[in-house]
C-alpha cells in the first residue's frame, strides 16, 4: 500500500507579514497532483490542519476545496487533529464525510477504532490519535499522572489491543501529533510542555509498521518506522535550512517499508545574514539571496539611519530585522537592576536609549524624554487630588 504522509498545513497562518493563504492552496494542489500521479492510495494528515481553534473564514473554504478534491479523486484520506486545531470544530460532519472517504479522527476515546483499507495483500489499519492534551484526556485514558508519556502509551494500549482481535498479518499505521524524543523542533511550534515535560519516546509506539508523526515542523526520521513529515511550507526564519516535503511510503504485504521524500513547492527560499549594514549591503556573496524572504541581524555599534529601507534596496523581500551590536570584550557585565540602582527616571530612559541604538539622546531627545515624564508624574497628580 503507498501512503502520501503529510502533516501541519497550518491554514490561515502568515509568515511575518506576508499571507501564505496562496501558497497553501498551492500546496494542497500538489498534494492532489501528487496523489494521482504516484497512484497513492491514502493520504495521511497528521495534525495542525489550521493554525488556530476559530480560522478565518478563507482557511475553512481552502480546507473544504482540499476535502472535495480528494474526494473527487477517489483516494482515502485520514486526518487528525493537532494542538493548534479545535478537534471539535474540525471534527463537525465527520460521520458523514467518512462516506466521501475522508476519515477525520479527532475524538481520543476512538483512539482503538481503525480505519480499515485492503490492498492486495490484506488489510492496513489506520489509527488516529488526535493531540492528547494530558489534564484533558486522562480521565478518558484511566492514567493517574496527566503526562504525554501516559496518554499516548494508554492509547497505544488501546491500538495494541484491537489490532490483536484481527486477522494474522494485519498491517497498522498509525497518525499521531505529539514530540517525540529526537525529533528537532523550530521556533514556529507551540510548546506542549507539561510538567516540564515535553517529549516521549519513539517506543511508545512499538508494535505497529509505521508512524505518521505531526507537529514538527522539519521533516525527519525518528527511526526506519516512525518519522515526522514536518510542513510543507515555512512559518518561521528558524526553518530556513528545512527541505519542505511530504514523504511517500511503500508498505508490503510483509510489513516492510520504503520511503520517499517528496518536495514541496514553496513560494521563496529564506536566508538568514547577518553583519554590520555597510557590509550587507556590499558583499557580493548575498547576491544569490536577492529574491529570498530575508531576516536581517545588524551588529553596527550604533544603530544606522533607516536600516531597513536600505536593506529593502537590495533585498526588497527583507521581512525582520533585528539588532545585535557587536560589544568589545572589555564592557563591564553587570545586570540590569544594578544599573538601575539609584537612577533617576530620565537617566533611566536615556540608558535606554543609547543601549538599543549605541548612541546617547541628543539635547532635543533629553527634552522630549523630560517633557513625557513631567507630563505623566502631572497626570497622577490630577488623579490623586481627585480622590
Amino acid at each position: 500500500m503507498r501512503l502520501l504522509h503529510t502533516s501541519d498545513w497550518h491554514l490561515g497562518r502568515s509568515f511575518h507579514r506576508v499571507n501564505m493563504l496562496g501558497a497553501q492552496a498551492g500546496f494542497i494542489g500538489h498534494l492532489v497532483s501528487v496523489a494521482r500521479e504516484r497512484e497513492v492510495d491514502a493520504v495521511v494528515v497528521s495534525g495542525d490542519v489550521y493554525d488556530r481553534a476559530v480560522p478565518p473564514l478563507a482557511a475553512v473554504e481552502l480546507f473544504d476545496d482540499a476535502l472535495h478534491r480528494l474526494a473527487d479523486l477517489g483516494v482515502p484520506t485520514v486526518m487528525i487533529s493537532g494542538n493548534h486545531d479545535s478537534a471539535r470544530r474540525l471534527g463537525v460532519g465527520a460521520g458523514l464525510i467518512d462516506r466521501a472517504g475522508i476519515h477525520l479522527r479527532t475524538d481520543p476515546s476512538a483512539a482503538g477504532t481503525p480505519v480499515v483499507l485492503r490492498d492486495a495483500f490484506g488489510e492496513v489499519a489506520f489509527y488516529g490519535l488526535p493531540y492528547l492534551e494530558p489534564a484533558l484526556v486522562k480521565d478518558e485514558f484511566g492514567v493517574e499522572k496527566a503526562g504525554h508519556e501516559s496518554v499516548l502509551a494508554a492509547a497505544m494500549d488501546r491500538v495494541r489491543a484491537d489490532l490483536a482481535t484481527r486477522a494474522q498479518g494485519t498491517r497498522a499505521v498509525v497518525l499521531a501529533h505529539a514530540f517525540v524524543t529526537g525529533g528537532e523542533a523550530s521556533d514556529s511550534e507551540r510548546d506542549i510542555t507539561v510538567g516540564g515535560v515535553a517529549a516521549v519516546p519513539s517506543g511508545v509506539f512499538d508494535g505497529v509498521d509505521y508512524v505518521a508523526l505531526g507537529h514538527l515542523h522539519g521533516c525527519q526520521t525518528i527511526t526506519e518506522r516512525v518519522r515526522y513529515s514536518g510542513s510543507p511550507l515555512p512559518y518561521s526564519f528558524s526553518e530556513a535550512d528545512h527541505r519542505k516535503s511530504m514523504w511517500l511510503i511503500d508498505l508490503a504485504g510483509d510489513g516492510s517499508l520504503t520511503a520517499e521524500r517528496v518536495d514541496c513547492p514553496v513560494p521563496r527560499p529564506l536566508a538568514r545574514i547577518r553583519g554590520a549594514l555597510d557590509e550587507l549591503l556590499a558583499d557580493p556573496s548575498l547576491a544569490r539571496h536577492g529574491d529570498a524572504w530575508i531576516e536581517a541581524t545588524l551588529t553596527d555599534a550604533v544603530r544606522p539611519a533607516d536600516p531597513m529601507a536600505r536593506l529593502m534596496e537590495r533585498f526588497p523581500h527583507t521581512l525582520s530585522l533585528a539588532f545585535d551590536p557587536e560589544r568589545s570584550p572589555g564592557d563591564p557585565d553587570v545586570t540590569y537592576a544594578r544599573r538601575l540602582a539609584g537612577r533617576a527616571d530620565q537617566e533611566i530612559a536615556e540608558d535606554f536609549v543609547l543601549h538599543v541604538r549605541g548612541a546617547g539622546a541628543d539635547e532635543h531627545e533629553r527634552t522630549v524624554l523630560r517633557a513625557a515624564f513631567d507630563a505623566v508624574r502631572a497626570d497622577e497628580t490630577v488623579r490623586e487630588v481627585a480622590r
